[in-house]
């Protein structure tokens, strides 16, 4: 049981982490995919959303920061 919750806990913290970067990356395969499949437009569309969810994601973490700061 208490193995199980370590592993919880650094499954979490790593999640934590590196969400949005996944979430980039897998957004940017998505975007990718459309691209090729002859949906030029649409894949430059959901391109768009990877800098906007590591814009958003950085902006979070700041605010994180600044709170744990105060």
């Amino acid at each position: 049981n208490k193995i199980i919750k370590i592993k919880m806990k650094k499954i979490i913290n790593f999640w934590s982490k590196y969400y949005a970067v996944i979430l980039a990356f897998i957004t940017f395969l998505y975007s990718v995919s459309l691209w090729f499949s002859g949906y030029q437009l649409e894949g430059i569309f959901v391109a768009i959303w990877v800098p906007s969810i590591l814009g958003f994601y950085l902006t979070i973490n700041q605010v994180i920061l600044n709170n744990k700061n105060n």
